[in-house]
């Protein structure tokens, strides 16, 4: 397969059977319209789970988000839930299917019963040295989603120096090959390409993407998330709901959140995944000290500017090393995290800066 390369057919599958190595999600009828989920291939600074599974749920969407943990330079969604207290994303598919019924949404780990062939086929692959072929990688993502039985999918493909796909031509031959396997499945499957050259956000490291996703959640975020959030979240509802626009989808993400009604779900479903409510809504409440909630980091060390001038480059790929150097990744499985550490920009692309300053 390596060597020779599967074409669409074949890689559609290769996928169908790997869905079918284990359980798959099993959903009342009167859900299957409404179930919609979304995949970034990673990157740096992307906490845009945090926010897009509760503001998809606001909008009336079912979101049963399966998830992965942070390897290498990039981070995992269950690590960042996980710096919250008594959050527990390891959840059996009965207790799921109560919290989407009751909630709307949640973000879990893989069961150890859905697409077992996928990490056999990840064990092999990292022991041949085949992790980078692009069948292989579509087959793993699109596997996991359609076995969750979901009836439109979003993929936030990245490209640039924090992703895996460092050119747009890589990035854009993976999208459209998940787009046809997932289409192929019967599953409405839609791709956007997005910038990795620089971070998303302003924080990168577990509990601060927590406090950061919280503040897009009050409307109060980065524009770069926001913009990110309402563009994967009106090709959802489009998918879904072929009477609407893009326009009026993307309309109806920027009301929901503004409205409060995405944090609200938010807070219910950290409840949900076993966060006390008296923590949730200390989280959750408009202007409150989260760090006293979430582990903080003992030092902080401001990086001075040596000169004036403007900001050419962020490399997200440094960013994302020093981070994890640092604590807030790992570079094998086994890796410890610590929660509080990280980076917190102060400045963008564009930013003038002067001799002195932070």
């Amino acid at each position: 397969m390596y060597l020779k390369e599967l074409n669409i057919e074949e890689t559609t599958n290769l996928t169908r059977s790997m869905m079918v190595s284990g359980d798959m999600l099993m959903w009342p009828k009167e859900l299957r319209g409404k179930l919609v989920d979304k995949h970034s291939t990673g990157g740096v600074g992307d906490k845009i789970s945090l926010v897009l599974a509760p503001a998809l749920a606001a909008c009336g969407m079912k979101v049963p988000m399966i998830s992965g943990r942070g390897l290498g330079h990039t981070g995992g969604t269950l690590d960042k839930l996980e710096a919250i207290p008594g959050f527990i994303v390891c959840i059996d598919q009965t207790r799921m299917q109560e919290i989407i019924d009751s909630v709307g949404c949640c973000i879990v780990g893989q069961t150890k019963s859905l697409v077992p062939a996928d990490k056999i086929f990840y064990a092999t692959r990292d022991v041949t040295g085949t992790i980078d072929d692009t069948s292989l990688i579509a087959a793993s993502i699109i596997s996991k989603k359609a076995a969750e039985q979901v009836g439109a999918l979003v993929l936030d493909v990245k490209c640039g120096k924090g992703s895996f796909n460092k050119t747009e031509t890589a990035a854009r031959k993976l999208a459209s090959k998940m787009v046809k396997i997932g289409n192929g499945l019967g599953v409405k499957t839609v791709a956007l390409l997005t910038k990795m050259d620089s971070p998303i956000g302003n924080a990168i490291g577990n509990a601060l993407e927590v406090v950061e996703a919280i503040e897009c959640l009050h409307d109060n975020g980065p524009d770069d998330i926001m913009d990110l959030v309402y563009s994967l979240g009106a090709q959802v509802l489009h998918q879904n709901c072929n009477t609407l626009s893009i326009t009026e989808a993307r309309h109806q993400m920027i009301d929901i959140i503004s409205s409060g009604a995405a944090l609200r779900k938010f807070r219910d479903m950290i409840v949900a995944q076993g966060v006390s409510e008296p923590i949730a809504d200390s989280l959750c409440e408009p202007g409150a000290d989260m760090f006293k909630i979430l582990p903080k980091a003992q030092n902080v060390t401001p990086i001075i500017c040596k000169k004036e001038g403007s900001v050419l480059e962020i490399d997200s790929l440094r960013c994302a090393e020093i981070s994890g150097r640092l604590g807030a990744g790992r570079f094998k499985s086994s890796d410890p995290i610590n929660y509080a550490v990280g980076l917190e920009l102060c400045v963008h692309v564009g930013s003038k800066v002067k001799e002195g300053g932070c």
